[in-house]
């Protein structure tokens, strides 16, 4: 797939604020700082498509970016940033959940994971409930770039034991790089794909 037109079309904080829900929708999450904004502007081939910041947490809105006229790239709130209180914390919480369970026109949600730290609770928590709600999920393993061979494979060892304690198959899974150049053309054929389906 070729991206040959993606625009911002809104932010929205509540579900209610979502664009018609007309068209595919796939959702981008992960933790805080995991390299969401820098994926999302290396698929796009754009410098400031979604803001990228040192400082976590950037992301406090459901953002929809909309591709080619056909399919929302959808930008969610990270989770896991502790430096929120915790009220905060929850409303994000109810935010993401409520539009990751009820939006019906939701294709798939990729779950970005940085690939240089051991599996962490969240991420395994947020791909549980997930597939627990029959939701398709697909694993994004990134900042790759930055890690030698043998703790990659180190690490995706463990993250397909967790998944296989608890599911009979991995879900699909991509290992990308935005410094690197690395998963754009996979990440984008998954896409096509599922909407040809």
């Amino acid at each position: 797939m070729k991206i040959k037109d993606i625009h911002f079309v809104k932010s929205s904080a509540t579900i209610n604020q979502l664009p018609e829900p007309k068209k595919p929708e796939f959702a981008f999450i992960g933790r805080s700082n995991v390299g969401k904004s820098s994926l999302i502007n290396y698929l796009a081939e754009r410098n400031k498509l979604a803001m990228v910041s040192s400082t976590p947490g950037k992301t406090q809105l459901i953002n929809h970016f909309e591709v080619n006229g056909e399919w929302y790239l959808v930008d969610l709130p990270g989770y896991g940033y502790a430096k929120r209180s915790k009220d905060v914390r929850a409303k994000f919480a109810d935010m993401i959940n409520s539009y990751l369970l009820n939006r019906e026109n939701l294709y798939c949600v990729f779950v970005l994971i940085d690939s240089r730290i051991e599996p962490q609770a969240s991420d395994e928590q947020m791909i549980n409930v997930l597939g627990e709600a029959g939701i398709p999920v697909s694993m994004i393993f990134t900042k790759v770039d930055k890690v030698k061979n043998h703790q990659l494979n180190t690490t995706l060892g463990l993250w397909k034991k967790k998944i296989f304690s608890k599911w009979e198959e991995m879900p699909p899974y991509f290992l990308t790089s935005s410094a690197g150049k690395r998963g754009r053309d996979e990440i984008l054929n998954f896409i096509h794909e599922a909407m040809q389906e």
